[in-house]
């Protein structure tokens, strides 16, 4: 989570910036650096593999796990914004926010047409939240707390590679040297406690395994 100030949207664009995905590692790390010296607040959860699992073990979505920290982001914040914006997992983005507001101890609005039904009876000035897909894209505070999130994900991914002594690839599904390593370590305890049991990647490796042995 960034907050950041009105009136600073220009400098953030002077500087370079934008939705995450879109920069070099080494602009990435230098933006660090500078949204966290230009921002009021600069806030980071992370959601740990143990968590997610208990969490679908339960039934509980990613998304309501999501919008359940982004609560406690929120809650946790010392700044009380006029506006939040949320980059949306849902494939319904209003759908996102209401669930934030819900879990938020905080007066929070949703904008959209379903956003007086939803609206808590909480007291002080309402915050309103925009909830949108490619709001990193769109809102300079988002493509802030992209940049944040990215950095902070790359350092822990590279602590993890130094202590696994392995090269794990980014982590994405898309990453060659990512699913050579889940195939490599397959039926080991070592990256076990990494991973999500419930990940389609993992399915789709174990499924192809299944499928090689009765060939």
């Amino acid at each position: 989570m960034v907050a950041i100030q009105k009136g600073r949207e220009g400098r953030l664009s002077r500087i370079g910036v934008r939705d995450s995905k879109l920069l070099t590692p080494k602009k990435r790390e230098y933006l660090y650096d500078e949204i966290c010296s230009l921002s009021e607040e600069v806030k980071v959860y992370g959601i740990s593999e143990a968590e997610i699992n208990k969490a679908m073990a339960a039934g509980v979505s990613l998304n309501e796990l999501e919008a359940l920290h982004f609560a406690r982001l929120i809650d946790a914040s010392s700044v009380t914004p006029e506006k939040l914006f949320l980059d949306s997992p849902d494939v319904v983005p209003e759908r996102f926010g209401i669930r934030v507001s819900l879990f938020s101890k905080r007066h929070l609005v949703v904008i959209g047409p379903k956003s007086k039904r939803h609206a808590a009876e909480r007291t002080g000035n309402p915050i309103k939240v925009i909830s949108e897909h490619k709001a990193d894209i769109r809102y300079p505070a988002v493509s802030c707390a992209s940049i944040i999130a990215k950095v902070t994900r790359d350092r822990a991914l590279a602590a993890l590679q130094e202590q696994l002594g392995m090269d794990i690839g980014s982590g994405y599904p898309s990453d060659r040297y990512t699913i050579n390593a889940i195939k490599a370590n397959l039926h080991s305890r070592l990256l076990g406690p990494y991973m999500r049991e419930r990940w389609k990647t993992l399915k789709n490796i174990r499924q192809s395994r299944i499928e090689d042995f009765f060939r």
